[in-house]
């Protein structure tokens, strides 16, 4: 600064010189340290990145480069606006229609003002702190959008319908040839074709082309690309501040109660009722009382001599009660009096209770008679009243018995206009668990009828025994209940009250707005006495005076007093006539009286009482003013000579003492006779001379005197601050206080002393007179008040008395904050009360008051206004306010007076003062706020330091608030920034800073909660500095609080969160984008502090053409650029070290630094002031380095490319785990499409870094965020800029580049509507980032949260938050869910959705063309275009894969067009797989259903292949490229539209037609079977097997069919299609090269499956490999066999057939072998090794069964028979469960039938118009010989190729029959291919029936027995459970029949028939080996089992026994003719 060193006060200097000496200190020992000089890239970067370079000298600057040089629109970025800071007037509300102050008050009272002055930074709408981005205002942005056309969503559209055609198709599937059947599909010659695009086949130059292109490209484009991203997440959002709520009165819940009517069984006399609220369990009336009268006109007329005047506010029925601690214990309770009569109530009760109106005739005489009573008592006792009956109405059953209770939204109070104080409410107590059910905001109204009263008992009428019988109440058995009832019927209705309810008056009975008519009956507000303490400010004039006469005892008294009454009076001296008329009437009587009454009860001398009388005392009270109580003995029967009331007693309380109103309870004397003259001064505890007491002048009145006051504050501390403060403004000494004489001696020490005891005052009070306390103390330090000709200063002592009650007031109302922990009592102050006292040139220092009295009031201390931010003194003789304002106004724009000669005003108070009682001599003493406060708090220690550092933000805003008001009064606002404030302060505002910045850094580890708050005051306090300070040194403030924090090298993860809160909150300044001089040139690199003359050298602040040097720079954090646009590079750089990929970014700092820049993009966008494009483009410059920090970075974010929906390129993932890098195949296209867009192959340089994507940094959200801001940059940076940078990048940056555009593609790819209703219907989650928040939530910003991050570290390279795995505790932040995140959305919000969708994903991908139009148009240039150009191309070939926009992809086919045209040889000529992708992209657009994408895809492709004619190549690429790319579209896409792709071509191209007509015809049928997978794969069958001549075709099918059978998991059939994808490989690269390590072909693949043999290759006369465009695909080569065999390794090990991994292994390892790769041959062993280990787990394989179709509707497969493979465990009701719903869909339900048995099916029997299918359970059948061969389960399951079935029948046709009828017929299947296969349903081709005889099916079951047991007997371990149950099922005596029965059956007798000898035999044998077997089993059971088994066993053993001896004789009987003995060869005889 300009001052020198010796000018400055001494412990400023002393301050600084010790921080700065500490700083240096730090960053010196820092600077070694290589972390911290760490540089990014940049060829002059002198100052790291974690250092503050010195920003430009900002004021210097903007003189030296006036805004007059600028151009139009730029202007206004060069220098704030002149009217910046403006004085609004802020109009006042008032509740009320009449003012609350009363008339004859406001000579010493100030009026409730109209206006508040209020300051403001005009443009401070255009700041996020004000005015959030959020979702709503997102939303209403959006509404104009145009919807964009997807083919997403049009093909979802036309799906649903083909869904509809599809089920009525016949199913069918023919062998003829490919062909036969297409022309039948659709007719292509007369198809109608698209309309063309001659301008698009005109031949133009490639400039011209490109300048259209351009130009085409920015129509129709959306200008703000943020308003179409997400909102920024409001948590985030530290800067922003909503505005406080204005002071306004307390309010609770509301609540209505309207009384309807009131009727007696008879109605004799008037009675009158009132309401009051009580609560039980704090024993408080919380209410005061409501006084209703619903008497009949007749009724009333009694009492009209009484009360002839009967003012309407008496009439009221209704009112309105206030709830603000709502509790189940609160009971509304009615009481009723009536005229006071002869006899105790009970007496005065009877007849209520006996007597009925309808009993008429029998009471006639008696009702007659008691109605003649009453009239009499009414005419002479009608003042008088007596209790009569009461009742109450427990709250809380209304409330939920009602049942309207929304329990769900325990917010709902919120809704209401209460929001500031009912939130407040939640801070003050918790309420206890129960009090939520308590809402009494959100009921059903409800009518009450009240039938039993209980009449009141003369001895029991205080609010104790109320309590006892409420309490009782609520019991069952009750006493009440047992009580006889006074009968009546009460009807009321209770109801929430409404928001702002008609004709209301108020306690003070002012109307209340709205008050349409004065003459309609109004409804009354009832002044609540909350139940504890409510912490509010009073903001309207309040004075009101309640009293409770309690009991009196009179039984020592003499004479005749038993009807006590007695009259309560407000005297206002001691003559009767100075009774003053504020006591409040009851019901149906005037509105005010002198005196009240109260009940009487009969013949009772020591009377208790429940009377509340309600006074409106005046504000302005003397030491006379008192309350006298008169009693009085009423006598109530009518005798001569016996006056109606006789005094019996009197007594007073004086209410002024002290200066203090006294209230609380007093128990006080009676006098016998009238108090002597001047009375009121003294108490009547005193003993007067010549007095006498009743009872000795014991207390025997009991009396409660309570105040509800905003005039008396009635705590002893404040009235004494008060006190002495009002005794300086008067000088009135000497002044009595108590015991103390105040005198100019001791006033300063007293009024020190009653500071420092102001906090010890009652929080509650000190609230309630907040605004009153703040003024007082302000007042002080700003007029320091001459004592004696000494000015005393009282700065220091206000200013801890100030910080020590701003901090109890936050402790103690902690619910009251908002999330930067500022009390909102207290910034509602400083935002709409606090304004400076203006300085007075003439005396006295305070506006006083004159009035008569001697002694001061605490009048002085109202607050008499609706909003207090005024004057603190009470000074009378306002002008009108308006003149006031206007002088004001009219003083700051005269201007020409300087402070000294204005005249006098005083803003503050709008007041003139009266010099009546002031000393005229005194000098003035003044001092600025802004300067104290600083001042004060520099010096401040200890305890006040601590304070006033807790609520730091409360003296900043403070500061800031008098420094706007002192630059607006003193006219400086037009000077320069420099000269507005003094040097000495400008010095202690950087101590202040300096002071606080060192605090956060030393302490943020301790006080986590503090330091955050501390941390965004100050912020907040720059960025408010920036307005009304000198810039620069702001900028040195930022720059010293940054070196300050930096210094610390402990856990920098929670200081670097710190600094991001920080730089955020600056950075979200209105003028934000000014402050970093957006139009200022970089200096040239050379000079690293730009000098004023280097930035004006050139010709003005913004030169169109940057010199080139300056441009490496503008996209560098490079110095230069740092130093000029300070605030934006000092952002960059955090973002930059944060993204650091070593460096300290933990999560949740990626989302702090990345949300901080969406959020400033965001408010660009959103702001009116930058919508011109160039305004834009120079903003953008802010941003530029972002471009290069986002590049590296790129390893970093997120993948989108991972998870986007399948694409073409993405149908089978089948690769194997371990070897990511070798060719396999990763997608199901041809081998003549390039992998996927994303380029896999080693060789190019464009290739992601896929190391780093797998350790992904940043999340989703993240990355998606960051890659939106970038994309803003490149929207809006002008392309010229762009290109010369561009220009200066080496390949791999450009490559890099193109990387981040692919990702962006991916990134912002529309996901269609479908997708959105997904998301919808799960429950939403909010990002991983969300975990992060919650750890910050637990664990704070600091140590303990970075040391947890840190561990996650050391387990795992990966970053602790990658992937996407859903974390159990994520379910804990929901409450982090913003309301506009709620998921049940309706259809409209979705549409839209699905709008801003779409929008956003055409709008992120034109910008990405942009980008590549001017990489490309950069390129041509140098000679780096080949190594670029391939890199354009694959992103744009990407960007045409995903789902665009129909807009998006017409500009897409006009660069690809341009790209082509431009360089043909990138395609045609080099050895590239750009050719293919192209065809394969454009293939797939011409088949688009939009007619606008078809043409240009058509013509897009046209022109290729005329481009390839013309180059001189033969025709053949691209003819077979097109036809493997429509095949290999076909075989993948689910979305392909055959039907439009054909109507464009015959225009365009004939010699492609009818190849690729072929293949549309398969497609026909394919979309025919999509939901038959057996169908479907018969179908891709079919298509492969007609390309056996062209293996790129074949190979392409076959890859189409492993990727289907991979979806569905069949993953043996997928390893089948990838062996014999293989075997065709082998085949040709045998013709092509002869390699003794290569395979030979088929047959080397034989012993993996037997069907491999068919792929043996065609003749050499059809087909030669060499030909051009046949064979070319990557495939077929040697990397690629490898990669097809190891695929289908990876496909056998998902099927777990591990011994076929063995034969695919084979042929590999003799090829790595060959090329002595040991890794891989090791990698190959390694994988045998593990998998030969798992052959000996547990396996399931497939399940057979055989499915027979019959029924021509089945078409080709009628009569047909299958064998279908099924998944393990596959019940024979599932698969026919499946295939009949399927059928059914198809055909109709009543159409499929299964049948059911396994018979053979006669045709001739069916049903023609049905279709019927015989489902029949096969397994495999082998050989006996085969069986050697077949050993393991495995060997069993493999190859299989015949199976069988067995079918039970009898000769008659039943299927089951007895032992000697049943036959079996076994069927034996053989099918045309063994399993598994490359398709899951395999034809039978040879069926085979043995017919088994009776015998011969007991041998099997025989056999199968014996087999069972063996198993059973010889299993190991054995298992005696298995062993039992067998054995049990073979000789237990339940199913003895079952064995011996066979034997009986066909063993009794030897058959006839010789032909069943040997099957008797054979039989025989069977049993004899059937019973060894049981033996056997028996020995083994008898040594497995227990003792407790033995009988059991026993039991086995007899029945064997038993089994054995009736087999005996049957096995034993042999067939003679078997055995008879052999003749003697007959040759040898005759020799």
């Amino acid at each position: 600064m300009a001052t020198l060193p010796s000018e400055r006060r001494a412990f400023a200097h002393k301050i600084n010189r010790t921080v700065a000496s500490e700083v240096r200190k730090q960053v010196s020992r820092e600077y070694g340290s290589p972390q911290l000089s760490k540089k990014r890239a940049g060829a002059h970067q002198p100052v790291p990145l974690t250092e503050v370079v010195e920003p430009v000298d900002y004021e210097e600057y903007v003189s030296s480069h006036p805004p007059g040089a600028e151009p139009g629109l730029l202007r206004q970025l060069l220098e704030f606006p002149s009217d910046d800071l403006e004085l609004l007037l802020q109009e006042r509300e008032c509740a009320t229609i009449e003012p609350p102050v009363p008339e004859e008050e406001t000579s010493c009272l100030e009026s409730g003002k109209k206006h508040a002055a209020l300051w403001s930074l005009r443009y401070l709408r255009y700041s996020t702190t004000q005015t959030p981005h959020n979702s709503e205002r997102q939303r209403e942005k959006q509404k104009g959008l145009i919807k964009q056309t997807f083919e997403l969503d049009e093909a979802a559209i036309d799906r649903q319908d083909e869904q509809d055609d599809s089920k009525r198709h016949s199913v069918s599937l023919d062998d003829t040839p490919r062909g036969s059947w297409a022309s039948s599909i659709f007719d292509l010659k007369n198809s109608t074709p698209d309309a063309l695009l001659p301008s698009v086949l005109e031949r133009t130059a490639a400039e011209d082309m490109d300048c259209r292109n351009a130009e085409n490209r920015q129509q129709c484009r959306h200008a703000d690309l943020l308003g179409l991203y997400p909102a920024p997440d409001e948590d985030e959002a530290v800067e922003r501040c909503a505005i406080p709520e204005v002071p306004k009165e307390h309010s609770g819940q509301r609540i209505m109660v309207k009384c309807l009517s009131l009727k007696f069984e008879i109605e004799i006399e008037p009675i009158f009722g009132s309401l009051a609220l009580y609560d039980v369990r704090e024993k408080k009336k919380i209410s005061e009382d409501f006084h209703f009268d619903l008497n009949s006109d007749q009724m009333k007329s009694l009492l009209r001599p009484h009360s002839p005047h009967v003012a309407i506010s008496t009439l009221a029925r209704s009112t309105i009660f206030s709830i603000t601690y709502p509790s189940p214990d609160i009971f509304l309770v009615i009481k009723l009096e009536k005229v006071l009569q002869q006899g105790d109530i009970g007496e005065c009760c009877e007849p209520y209770m006996v007597m009925k109106e309808s009993d008429s005739t029998k009471h006639k005489e008696k009702l007659e008679k008691l109605r003649a009573q009453a009239e009499q008592i009414c005419t002479r006792l009608g003042r008088f009243r007596m209790p009569f009956a009461w009742t109450a109405i427990h709250l809380l059953n209304i409330v939920s018995s009602v049942g309207g209770l929304d329990r769900s939204d325990s917010d709902s109070d919120t809704e209401r206009k209460g929001t500031w104080n009912e939130r407040k409410k939640k801070g003050f107590e918790r309420m206890s668990v129960g009090e939520d059910m308590c809402n009494f905001t959100n009921f059903r109204p409800a009518t009450l009828t009240v039938t039993n009263f209980f009449k009141q008992e003369g001895d029991r009428l205080s609010d104790e025994d109320l309590y006892k019988f409420l309490a009782d109440m609520r019991r069952p058995s009750s006493v009440l209940r047992r009580l006889r009832p006074v009968t009546a019927q009460l009807k009321i209705d209770i109801s929430p009250a409404p928001e702002a309810p008609h004709y209301c008056l108020s306690p003070e009975l002012l109307h209340v707005k709205p008050y349409p008519d004065p003459r309609v009956r109004p409804t009354k507000e009832v002044l609540e006495f909350p139940a504890r303490y409510v912490y509010t400010p009073h903001t309207t004039y309040r004075n009101l005076l309640y009293v409770y006469p309690q009991s009196v005892n009179f039984s020592s008294r003499q004479g005749s007093v038993r009807n006590i009454a007695v009259k309560v009076q407000f005297m206002g001296g001691e003559d009767p006539s100075q009774a003053m008329p504020i006591i409040f009437g009851k019901s149906s009587c005037a509105e005010f009286y002198k005196e009240a009454y109260t009940p009487v009860i009969y013949h009772n001398k020591s009377p208790e009482f429940y009377e509340e009388v309600k006074m409106k005392i005046p504000a302005n009270l003397t030491d006379n003013h008192h309350l006298l109580f008169t009693f009085y003995h009423i006598s109530c029967q009518a005798k001569q000579n016996t006056p109606l009331e006789t005094p019996v007693g009197y007594t007073w309380i004086p209410l002024m003492q002290h200066g203090r109103l006294r209230t609380g309870s007093f128990s006080l004397p009676v006098s016998v006779e009238k108090p002597p003259p001047s009375y009121s001064v003294l108490t009547p505890d005193v003993q007067l001379p010549g007095m006498k007491w009743v009872d000795n002048h014991k207390g025997v009145f009991n009396v409660e005197v309570k105040a509800a006051s905003s005039v008396h504050t009635q705590d002893p501390h404040l009235d004494k601050f008060f006190t002495l403060v009002y005794v300086l403004e008067e000088y009135s000494f000497p002044f009595r206080l108590k015991d103390v004489i105040i005198t100019e001696a001791n006033v300063e020490a007293e009024l020190k002393a009653s500071m420092a005891a102001l906090k010890g005052a009652l929080l509650d009070t000190c609230v309630r007179f907040l605004h009153q306390l703040m003024s007082k103390l302000i007042l002080l330090i700003v007029h320091p008040p001459v004592i004696a000709g000494q000015i005393v200063n009282l700065g220091r002592a206000a200013f801890e008395a100030m910080a020590l009650l701003v901090n109890q007031i936050h402790k103690n109302l902690e619910g009251n904050q908002d999330h930067h922990g500022r009390n909102s009592l207290l910034s509602s102050y400083i935002h709409y009360c606090f304004h400076l006292p203006t300085t007075e040139p003439v005396s006295p220092p305070y506006a006083t008051l004159s009035r008569a009295m001697a002694r001061p009031s605490s009048l002085l201390l109202s607050r008499s206004k609706s909003l207090s931010n005024s004057n603190p003194d009470l000074a009378s003789t306002p002008a009108t306010p308006d003149e006031e304002v206007q002088r004001i106004i009219g003083s700051k724009v005269g201007g020409s007076s300087s402070a000294s000669e204005r005249p006098c005003n005083r803003m503050s108070a709008f007041i003139e003062t009266a010099s009546i009682l002031c000393p005229p001599s005194r000098q003035i003493a003044k001092k600025l706020l802004h300067e104290e406060l600083v001042l004060q708090w520099v010096v401040s220690t200890s305890t006040v330091r601590e304070a006033s550092l807790q609520q730091a933000w409360f003296f900043f805003q403070l500061m800031v608030k008098s420094m706007s008001h002192h630059l607006f009064l003193s006219s400086r606002l037009d000077m320069p920034r420099r000269q507005r404030f003094p040097d000495r302060f400008v010095d202690d505002i950087a101590a202040l800073v300096c002071a606080i910045s060192a605090d956060i850094a030393s302490r943020y580890h301790k006080d986590v909660e503090l330091v955050d708050r501390l941390n965004s005051s100050l912020a907040f306090f720059l960025n408010d500095l920036l307005s009304l300070m000198d810039r620069g040194f702001v900028f040195n403030l930022i720059r010293s609080y940054y070196k300050q924090v930096r210094a610390q090298t402990q856990n920098p993860s929670s200081l670097t969160a710190l600094r991001m809160d920080f730089i955020r909150i600056v950075c979200s300044h209105e003028h934000y984008v000014t402050l970093n001089l957006p139009c200022a040139t970089l200096s040239p690199p050379a000079s690293p502090s730009p000098s004023t003359s280097s930035t004006t050298s050139q010709s003005s602040a913004f030169s169109c053409h940057v010199q080139d040097q300056g441009v490496v720079s503008m996209f560098e954090l490079s110095v230069p650029f740092r130093q000029q646009h300070f605030l934006s590079g000092l952002l960059l750089a955090e973002l930059s070290l944060i993204l650091e990929p070593d460096g300290e970014g933990v999560f949740f700092l990626h989302k702090k630094a990345i949300s901080a820049l969406h959020s400033l993009l965001c408010s660009h966008d959103a702001d009116p002031r930058y919508t011109d494009p160039q305004v834009r483009s120079h903003i953008a410059q802010l941003y530029l380095p972002l471009i290069p920090i986002v590049m590296e970075t790129l390893a970093q974010l997120h993948d989108f490319t991972d998870t986007s929906p399948q694409r073409v390129r993405q149908a089978s993932a089948l690769v194997d785990d371990s070897d990511p890098d070798n060719g396999t195949i990763s997608q199901s296209v041809a081998m003549a499409i390039a992998g996927s867009p994303l380029p896999h192959s080693k060789a190019n340089p464009f290739t992601l870094p896929s190391a780093g994507r797998q350790c992904s940094a940043l999340s989703t959200e993240c990355s998606r965020m960051l890659l939106v801001c970038f994309l803003w940059v490149l929207k809006n940076t002008d392309a010229g800029l762009l290109e010369r940078w561009v220009s200066d990048l080496s390949v791999p940056q450009i490559n890099r580049l193109l990387d981040l555009l692919h990702l962006c593609l991916s990134c912002f790819e529309y996901k269609g509507k479908k997708a959105l209703q997904r998301i919808n219907s799960l429950t939403f989650k909010k990002s991983q980032d969300m975990k992060a928040r919650l750890e910050e939530a637990i664990l704070g910003t600091i140590g303990a949260r970075q040391e947890m991050v840190r561990r996650c570290r050391g387990t795992t390279d990966r970053s602790p938050y990658g992937g996407q795995e859903n974390v159990r505790w994520r379910k804990n932040v929901t409450h982090w869910r913003q309301n506009a995140d709620r998921v049940d959305k309706t259809k409209a919000e979705l549409e839209q959705e699905s709008v801003v969708d779409g929008n956003l994903a055409t709008e992120a991908a034109l910008i990405a063309l942009d980008t590549l139009e001017i990489i490309v148009k950069t390129v041509v240039m140098s000679e780096l275009k080949e190594s670029v150009l391939g890199g354009v191309l694959r992103v744009l070939l990407y960007s045409m894969a995903g789902n665009q926009s129909a807009l998006f992809l017409q500009h897409c086919f006009s660069t690809q067009r341009a790209l082509v045209y431009k360089f043909p040889e990138m395609l045609f000529e080099e050895d590239t797989e750009l050719c293919a992708d192209l065809c394969l992209r454009l293939l797939r657009h011409c088949s688009s259903s939009v007619s606008s994408v078809r043409s240009h895809a058509s013509a897009s492709l046209y022109l290729l292949m005329r481009q390839n004619f013309e180059i001189g190549n033969n025709f053949a690429r691209v003819k077979m490229q097109v036809t493997m790319s429509l095949s290999s579209l076909v075989g993948t896409s689910t979305k392909f539209n055959e039907e439009h792709l054909d109507s464009p071509f015959p225009e365009q191209v004939q010699d492609l037609v009818f190849n690729l007509h072929m293949i549309l015809t398969d497609t026909v049928k394919m979309k025919e079977h999509q939901q038959d997978p057996e169908m479907l794969i018969d179908l891709m069958y079919r298509i492969a097997k007609g390309y056996q001549n062209s293996p790129d075709l074949r190979l392409t099918w076959l890859q189409n069919m492993a990727g289907k059978h991979s979806e569905r998991g069949n993953h043996a059939e997928a390893a089948h299609c990838l062996v014999h994808s293989a075997a065709l490989v082998a085949e040709y690269l045998n013709m092509l090269e002869d390699c003794r390590y290569l395979p030979i072909g088929c047959v080397s693949f034989q012993s993996i499956s037997s069907n491999v043999l068919e792929e043996s290759a065609v003749s050499d006369d059809i087909l030669s490999p060499e030909e051009e465009g046949i064979c070319s695909g990557k495939y077929f080569s040697e990397s690629g066999l490898v990669g097809l065999l190891e695929q289908a390794a990876a496909s056998f090990n998902m099927a777990a057939m591990y011994e076929a991994i063995n034969g695919v292994f084979c042929p590999i390892c003799p090829i790595h072998e060959a090329n002595r790769d040991f890794k891989k041959l090791a990698s190959v062993h390694g994988k045998l090794f593990n998998k030969f280990n798992n052959v000996y787990n547990q396996r399931m394989f497939g399940t057979y069964f055989r499915v027979g179709f019959y029924g021509c509707r089945f078409g080709d497969l009628d009569e047909q028979e299958f064998v279908y493979k099924e998944p393990s465990i596959t019940k024979l009701a599932e698969i026919s469960h499946r295939l009949e719903e399927f059928y059914s869909e198809r055909f109709g339900d009543e159409v499929v039938v299964i049948i059911k048995d396994s018979n053979p099916v006669d045709k001739n029997k069916l049903d023609p118009n049905k279709v019927y299918l015989q489902i029949t359970y096969v397994e495999p059948f082998f050989d006996t010989y085969e069986l050697k061969e077949r050993i393991t389960y495995f060997d069993k399951n493999y190859n299989l190729r015949t199976f069988m079935y067995c079918t039970p029948f009898t000769l008659d046709g039943r299927a089951h029959g007895d032992l000697h009828e049943q036959y079996k017929r076994k069927a034996i299947l053989t099918t045309s291919h063994a399993f598994p296969y490359i398709k899951t349903r395999v034809n039978v081709i040879h069926k085979e029936e043995i017919i088994l005889m009776p015998m011969e099916v007991a041998i099997e079951d025989m056999q199968k027995k014996t087999q069972e047991l063996a198993f059973a007997t010889h299993q190991d371990p054995a298992d005696s459970k298995m062993l039992q149950m067998v054995l049990q099922g073979c000789v237990g005596t339940t199913v003895n029949q079952g064995p011996l029965e066979v034997a009986q059956v066909f063993l009794s007798e030897i058959p006839e028939d010789s032909k069943l000898f040997r099957h008797h035999n054979k039989l025989r044998l069977c049993f004899k080996d059937f019973t060894k077997r049981c033996e056997d089993a028996l020995r083994k059971n008898k040594s497995l089992i227990g003792p407790d088994q033995k009988e059991y066993h026993r039991e086995l053993e007899r029945n064997y026994t038993k089994l054995r001896e009736a087999l005996f004789p049957l096995i034993n009987r042999k067939i003679p003719q078997l055995y008879r003995p052999l003749p003697l060869p007959t040759t040898l005889t005759q020799r």
